[in-house]
């Protein structure tokens, strides 16, 4: 009796363990990192819809990754909050750049990757935003596809007694959908490196209903409607 009444509670406590265990490791997916990588290896996911933080030092490399699946147009945004303009010693050149899966580096289609901060400025924006995410391309071809991309923040040109000062970095990156327009034929056979993020909701491949089927239904209709209404318009009334 006592081991059954022994048992059962050994059991109650591994249950509630496990189960604490699980929604810890789920609150922790869930939550904005608040620490950048040093290297692309080291790069932290940032969810999709999180903003993510860290504090670092003027001269840093600092690395974050993010997903992005065919038909989506990728934006990243990182703001820096600058050291006291006191202990600065003159202006600074702020970069973003963003890389595929493949570590290419990516054209910025639009946006301000590069930046330069006077030395009043408390901080500096940076935007990028990519071409759309093909869902496949020639091997000799830069064109951005389904996967990981890697954002890098960095300090580009700044005085040389400034190199060290504290600085804290905010960054987002967000994907939307360009429509169907963009889809091309073809597909990748994986994601490239998107291991470590989480896979878009209409998948890597974008989703199968594009508004070029609405575009295409819409056509037909409007055209079965435009040959029956023409027919009646000109078809002759029967004599008797």
């Amino acid at each position: 009796m006592r081991n059954r009444t022994l048992t059962r509670r050994v059991s109650a406590v591994l249950l509630a363990a496990t189960a604490l265990f699980t929604s810890a490791s789920a609150a922790s997916a869930d939550e904005a990192p608040t620490e950048a990588g040093t290297a692309f290896r080291t790069a932290v996911a940032i969810p999709p819809g999180k903003k993510a933080t860290a504090d670092a030092s003027t001269g840093d490399y600092l690395y974050w990754q993010f997903p992005a699946g065919a038909g989506q147009q990728a934006t990243a945004k990182a703001t820096v909050t600058l050291p006291e303009a006191s202990a600065r010693h003159g202006a600074a050149t702020w970069q973003l750049d963003v890389f595929d899966g493949l570590r290419r580096r990516q054209a910025c289609a639009s946006g301000e990757p590069t930046q330069r901060a006077s030395q009043q400025d408390a901080t500096v924006t940076l935007t990028c935003t990519l071409r759309t995410v093909r869902a496949w391309s020639e091997r000799w071809s830069n064109d951005p596809l389904p996967g990981a991309y890697y954002i890098r923040l960095t300090v580009v040109d700044a005085a040389d007694q400034d190199l060290g000062l504290p600085v804290k970095a905010e960054v987002e990156a967000d994907a939307k959908d360009a429509g169907g327009a963009q889809a091309g034929g073809g597909e990748l056979g994986a994601p490239l490196h998107a291991a470590a993020v989480s896979e878009p909701e209409d998948g890597w491949n974008g989703s199968w209903f594009t508004d070029r089927w609405a575009w295409t239904v819409g056509g037909a209709v409007l055209g079965a409607l435009a040959a029956v209404g023409g027919y009646v318009l000109t078809r002759h009334p029967r004599r008797r």
